[in-house]
């Protein structure tokens, strides 16, 4: 970056030209993988040597089949030894480097210039990456600097100005007339879901499965309306399906025997209505329960528990996602690419003439069957 001025401007870095995807006419007359197109996958052989004789078998000179069935493809390539091995050495890879990172970032003083923070972290990162196989270094690169764009730069100005406090305060917004009304809380360092995925975790999965029972009875009652929703059905005599037109019609129909049927459809829906609105009350108890002692957290936390906070479980966890997605993205453009050829050359031309004929034939039965000549 130094010869480039500082410019963090990608194109001044890397060639976003894609190499042109040349057809074999021989693959596609007589069938098979070009080899060519197989060692133009030669990055991946190179880690993974063993993994191209599992994948493929010979055919012909130049020429290679697919050795496994095209559906294992994917769990072939993710669970082959030599690629399990590969991704977990990636992985300690970036954990060398976040644990680095994290000491330096704990250390950061109010003062520091994050300007040159970031110059020095991106280029260190770059460095870190700088010839590893299949990864490309300013992709990498590029996920750091999205995510300092984003997020990074604004807490590191904080933290500059103010030094590692999370003081979270009231939204106040006013209303169309003019009065001021509160909208919740915030804490711009420290989000909430922070604390809450730290402190409170047993709260979160508690309102999680809640959330899932409510889904599940709310798919019920629609399921149940939609099944007898007809102009036959049990909610036809009803303008509209609430709690009130559900009890007034099931006593409309009390003491008639052969409405037997309706009645019980409109008590299972007065049932799973219940279970809902009860549900939904538990929720919301639970998630103001929950936002009340993660309010009240804030006044207690330490620096070095606003440090792990900022540091581990929010600036570089949201980094580490995003590189090992680069990973997960060099794994599927392997898969991809396999698959993409396997399919590409999998039929020769004459079983698809073959394959025409064959159906042509049947068409014509058909229309000799139904009195058509068809020449």
């Amino acid at each position: 970056m130094r010869k480039n001025d500082f410019n963090l401007n990608l194109p001044r870095y890397i060639d976003n030209q894609e190499p042109e995807d040349i057809q074999d006419i021989e693959g596609h007359l007589r069938g098979g993988i070009p080899a060519a197109d197989i060692d133009a996958l030669q990055p991946y052989w190179d880690v993974c040597p063993e993994l191209r004789q599992t994948l493929f078998k010979a055919n012909r000179p130049g020429y290679l089949d697919l050795a496994i069935p095209k559906e294992t493809i994917k769990s072939t390539i993710y669970n082959h030894p030599e690629f399990v091995t590969f991704i977990e050495s990636m992985n300690a890879l970036f954990a060398d480097w976040q644990k680095s990172t994290a000491v330096r970032l704990k250390n950061l003083q109010p003062g520091f210039h994050p300007k040159a923070l970031i110059q020095e972290l991106a280029e260190e990162l770059l460095t870190h990456y700088t010839g590893k196989p299949l990864i490309d270094n300013y992709h990498v690169y590029q996920h750091l600097l999205d995510y300092w764009t984003d997020t990074m730069q604004d807490d590191c100005y904080l933290i500059t100005s103010d030094g590692w406090k999370a003081e979270n305060y009231r939204v106040l917004v006013k209303n169309n007339k003019g009065k001021e009304v509160d909208k919740g809380w915030a804490c711009d360092l420290v989000p909430k879901t922070l604390i809450v995925a730290r402190y409170f975790a047993e709260y979160q999965n508690l309102i999680t499965e809640l959330e899932a029972e409510q889904e599940s009875v709310t798919a019920k009652l629609a399921e149940l309306e939609e099944e007898h929703g007809g102009e036959e059905g049990a909610f036809s005599a009803l303008d509209k399906v609430n709690k009130a037109t559900v009890a007034a019609r099931l006593k409309e129909i009390k003491n008639d025997k052969d409405a037997k049927e309706e009645a019980d459809i409109l008590k299972e829906w007065l049932k799973l209505s219940g279970e809902e609105a009860e549900i939904k009350k538990l929720l919301k108890d639970a998630e103001a329960s929950l936002d009340a002692l993660a309010y009240a957290k804030y006044p207690s936390l330490t620096e070095e528990e606003v440090k792990t906070l900022v540091v581990d479980d929010k600036w570089l966890a949201t980094i580490a996602s995003a590189i090992h997605g680069e990973m997960d993205r060099i794994s599927q453009a392997l898969t991809r690419r396999v698959k993409e050829l396997a399919e590409r050359y999998e039929t020769p031309m004459h079983e698809v003439t073959s394959k025409v004929a064959e159906l042509e034939a049947k068409v014509n039965a058909h229309l000799e069957k139904m009195g058509f000549s068809w020449n």
